[in-house]
């Protein structure tokens, strides 16, 4: 790597990222900041011995605001971090402040400790090792000073936040929620693992991160497989079937056109289920028989005693159907994932437009891949 090189990569280090909010979203944090300080100051101001302002109100709780009002989904922003941090930051600092004389190793102790005691609590807050510091430059000596004024600020400010965010629209408490389930390369047991190998705190929940994922593999599928409608790549004019048609008749079809499946249509050319080679073998009793599967099958279709003898008993009626217009990239966890290999493509009357299969579908996989 070049002196230009080094240089670029150096700018690129030290270059803000974008923010990408708008503007109503860069207001509403702000306006919740003021919000909560203004709440916290006022109450906290009321109920003070006197009038000194560093005696109801830490400098730590302005960064508090920040997480709390800016990034409400954070974990590092959630009410027991605010909480719980300031807490026991507090207690570590006036500990400190008490036990070991030079300022310089007691703020430095503070902050080490508190960091240990917070991962230790489960209640991970930046703010919380300024508390600490904060502690033992203003020597604070007391035990009270961890109930007025910390303890009291980091309750109403987590009061506030969750007041203003629920109010504007934002989750908060920012609780894990079970992700949906979900068609993707990856589950949530390798997305654990991943988590576990990078081994550092992450600034996002992981439920939300996890969604955040799948969104980006949903969009590079979107990406790579652009635009493509249903419409665009199933196969058109498919073979069907009435559900009064004899099984005989529609084996045959199958057989002479070398499908595995029929979509059943009713007279204004609706699907109404679907029959496959599946329908016709489990209807065959392969296990309650003695006799070879060929022949079972012959006796099926030839209608022996008390055997089905249209479509429309052995179809699945339950058929999952796709429009026109719909994007095949939408379909691809249906194959993947839910094990079908033939989809019915309706219009938006609901008639039969085509049918989409696996082929279909590794066709215009194999045509996304190629070089253009």
């Amino acid at each position: 790597m070049n002196l230009n090189e080094h240089l670029k990569a150096l700018w690129l280090a030290f270059r803000p990222a974008r923010m990408r909010v708008n503007g109503r979203e860069r207001l509403r944090a702000s306006l919740g900041g003021a919000l909560g300080i203004a709440l916290t100051a006022l109450i906290c101001r009321a109920f003070a011995l006197d009038n000194d302002l560093s005696a109801w109100l830490i400098a730590p709780m302005g960064a508090s605001a920040v997480l709390i009002f800016a990034l409400p989904a954070s974990p590092l922003a959630q009410p027991w971090s605010v909480v719980g941090s300031h807490t026991v930051a507090a207690l570590v600092g006036v500990a400190c402040a008490a036990w070991i004389p030079d300022t310089a190793w007691a703020g430095a102790a503070a902050v080490g400790l508190a960091i240990a005691a917070m991962f230790a609590l489960r209640c991970l807050h930046p703010p919380g090792g300024a508390t600490a510091l904060f502690a033992v430059l203003s020597h604070a000596v007391e035990p009270r000073f961890v109930l007025f004024p910390v303890l009291a600020n980091a309750v109403l400010m987590a009061l506030a936040g969750i007041a203003y965010n629920h109010l504007t629209g934002r989750r908060y408490p920012h609780t894990q929620q079970a992700a949906p389930p979900r068609s993707s390369h990856f589950t949530a047991a390798d997305f654990d693992v991943a988590l576990a190998h990078y081994n550092q705190v992450l600034d996002v929940p992981r439920d939300d991160l996890e969604a955040l994922l799948h969104a980006t593999e949903l969009a590079a599928w979107q990406r790579q497989w652009g635009e493509l409608s249903c419409e665009d790549v199933m196969s058109v004019n498919p073979v069907t079937v009435g559900a009064d048609t004899s099984l005989a008749d529609a084996w045959s079809a199958m057989r002479e056109h070398r499908i595995k499946a029929l979509p059943v249509v009713d007279a204004a050319q609706r699907v109404v289920g679907i029959v496959t080679r599946a329908d016709f073998m489990r209807h065959a009793q392969p296990d309650a028989q003695p006799l070879g599967l060929g022949k079972r099958l012959r006796t099926l279709l030839t209608g022996g005693t008390d055997q089905p003898r249209q479509i429309g008993q052995i179809m699945t009626h339950e058929v999952s159907t796709a429009r026109a217009s719909q994007r095949v990239a939408e379909l691809v966890p249906l194959f993947s994932e839910d094990g079908h290999h033939h989809i019915p493509i309706v219009r938006d009357n609901g008639q039969l437009a085509g049918i989409l299969t696996q082929s279909d579908l590794v066709r215009v996989l194999y045509q996304a891949t190629q070089p253009k």
